[in-house]
């Protein structure tokens, strides 16, 4: 029992030497808590907005030695207009018919050849973008309702993650290769004439490296469509088509040039496009 009441003794004895806080210590530890938390919810939202934070201090007190900063330039996102072709880029006075931007949009290189792949049970194998900007350029004489044939350029401008922009470019033989040579068959109305016509199609990388990190230059070939019944010639044959497919960090741009400009017109524009994308590159030219 004796045991107990020293036991009893030493805690009482113990008690009665801690010091205890009074109020204005205890406030005092609270905000110096809070103003550590603060710092690091501070450097935690600029981690995630990819700010290179050199040195966060609380409030009252010196910073830090600097750290070297993670990257010289903080990676772009925005594709911004100046990134675009300019009419001023193109031989002959132009007016911009349609620009718009889009998020998550598929790199779409040429929508038949997409067709061409998925009736072989294939994906269309477009990759995916993270956000994109398109227009297309007419000549100022064409009117309001110009038709396909009036000559005009179309630019598609897409933000990719890096590593897929590289892998368009460097699978894009395997992606034609399943159309080299393929068969379209639908069908048609021309005037009063009704029927189902059938049509050879063709697609091959004819050129690359012209441009940029990367080009390829995709054309498609179709021959006469005619009557699968009657092998009548349906219309006018089509004529060749070529498209400019251009990287330049993680930016692709896809250029057409129709009905009249010829490849080396596409390649020479595919030049200038790849300048431009320098302004919204990542990384930077």
């Amino acid at each position: 029992m004796r045991d107990e009441f020293d036991l009893v003794e030493r805690i009482q004895r113990d008690l009665h030497e801690v010091r205890w806080l009074g109020p204005e210590e205890i406030r005092a530890q609270a905000r110096r808590r809070g103003q550590r938390r603060v710092v690091v919810a501070t450097a935690v939202v600029l981690a995630l907005a990819g700010v290179s934070a050199v040195a966060v201090a609380a409030p009252g007190k010196s910073p830090s030695p600097a750290l070297p900063a993670a990257s010289a330039s903080p990676a772009r996102h925005e594709i911004t207009l100046d990134a675009l072709l300019q009419p001023t880029d193109l031989p002959q006075p132009v007016n911009v018919r349609l620009s718009q931007s889009g998020l998550g949009e598929p790199v779409m290189l040429d929508p038949m050849l997409g067709s061409c792949r998925t009736s072989q049970g294939l994906s269309n194998g477009w990759q995916p973008s993270i956000l994109s900007r398109s227009q297309t350029f007419v000549p100022e004489r064409a009117v309001i309702n110009a038709s396909e044939s009036d000559g005009r350029v179309t630019q598609d401008l897409f933000r990719l993650v890096p590593e897929t922009a590289t892998q368009l470019l460097a699978t894009m033989d395997d992606l034609v290769a399943p159309c080299a040579a393929w068969t379209s068959v639908g069908g048609y109305k021309v005037g009063d004439a009704t029927g189902t016509g059938a049509a050879m199609h063709h697609w091959a990388v004819v050129q690359r490296g012209f441009a940029g990190d990367g080009a390829a230059l995709l054309l498609h070939t179709g021959s006469q469509p005619v009557d699968q019944k009657t092998g009548e010639p349906i219309g006018a044959a089509p004529g060749p088509t070529s498209t400019a497919v251009v990287r330049v960090g993680d930016l692709i741009t896809v250029l057409s040039l129709r009905p009249t400009g010829t490849e080396l017109d596409l390649r020479r524009l595919a030049e200038v496009a790849a300048r431009r994308m320098c302004v919204a590159a990542n990384p930077a030219c």
